[in-house]
């Protein structure tokens, strides 16, 4: 059972990240990501209750007193209420790979910017399935330049720098389908 105790925590906890979000920006952070961590245990009516006003509020915050710095929000595991981030106050709304980056495209519209969402486990692939990867995302997001690419999660434990290093090339060199 949650009350006013969790939703009082969860607005001071907002207050805090915001203010330290803020003071990592005047150290010099040039873009501030927000990353909701636990999004995968949440409903689409406890995160919209939830996480969504915290994260709200947190945004709000760092664009109040940072307006041209960029913010993402990324809800881990939250592709499947893709529709309910749109709103966040954000300038960028980040994917995990448990969506397709078409599908993810097709809910949050043409003009929301996008970062995502290359499964990191491609990362234990060969060099020509992480290509592969990279511009399949590339495409579905609406071709270069239409989003940032990302994984849809981070470099997992035990992934080969090699790899690493094949994706950044592809992201660098890859032009677009019709290229």
């Amino acid at each position: 059972r949650q009350g006013p105790c969790i939703t009082q925590f969860l607005d001071d906890l907002a207050q805090m990240i915001g203010e330290y979000a803020a003071y990592q920006i005047e150290c010099g952070a040039q873009v501030i990501q927000v990353f909701e961590s636990w999004a995968h245990q949440l409903s689409p009516e406890k995160f919209q209750k939830y996480a969504k006003p915290a994260a709200q509020k947190a945004i709000k915050i760092i664009k109040e007193k940072h307006p041209d710095v960029p913010v993402i929000y990324f809800a881990n595991g939250g592709s499947s209420y893709l529709e309910l981030q749109r709103d966040m106050g954000c300038d960028m709304i980040a994917v995990d790979w448990a969506i397709d980056m078409a599908q993810a495209r097709a809910i949050l519209g043409p003009d929301v910017p996008i970062s995502g969402n290359i499964d990191p486990t491609i990362l234990f692939g060969t060099k020509e399935q992480i290509e592969q990867a990279v511009r399949d995302v590339i495409d579905k997001a609406g071709g270069p330049g239409m989003h940032l690419m990302n994984l849809g999660h981070g470099v997992m434990q035990g992934t080969p720098e090699e790899s690493v290093g094949w994706l950044v090339d592809e992201c660098k060199r890859y032009m677009g389908k019709d290229a």
